[in-house]
């Protein structure tokens, strides 16, 4: 499969730049552990919200799939607030190089995902371009 070309208005215009996810480290600490407890504890994370939807697609089922598919969305929703905080304006790049990006980024891969498997095929089409227009690097690492 070739992948669509590139949107090149979008790559003309300033990326986006998140600050640090103040949880990042304590979630990356935890990854296999008391997840839900820290996700709890920093609900405007993304990262833990994708981690947790990470998890659930990981797990596999019907009723880990809508978890996961919760949990992305909640993560995404948190990301896009903290991109419009941070002057996102709806479009332009949001590097994965940057690594407080990737909480947002890997959520809407997730989102992407579970809309997959719970047959929401205009979601998982929707947040597949979405992550593909903000960030090929993101698109091309998660979908690999």
């Amino acid at each position: 499969m070739t992948e669509p070309p590139v949107n090149l208005l979008a790559s003309s215009l300033p990326e986006t730049l998140l600050p640090p996810d103040p949880a990042a480290a304590e979630l990356a600490a935890a990854e296999n552990g008391p997840l839900v407890e820290l996700v709890a504890a920093n609900p405007a994370s993304s990262l833990g919200w994708a981690l947790l939807a990470e998890r659930a697609l990981a797990a596999g089922g019907a009723a880990e799939d809508v978890a996961a598919y919760a949990y992305a969305r909640t993560g995404y929703h948190r990301g896009l607030d903290l991109l419009r905080r941070s002057g996102w304006r709806g479009q332009g790049p949001i590097p994965w190089s940057h690594a407080p990006n990737r909480g947002f980024l890997r959520a809407l891969w997730a989102l992407s995902v579970a809309a997959g498997r719970i047959g929401d095929d205009v979601e998982q089409q929707r947040c597949a371009e979405f992550l593909r227009e903000s960030s090929l690097e993101a698109y091309r690492a998660l979908s690999a």
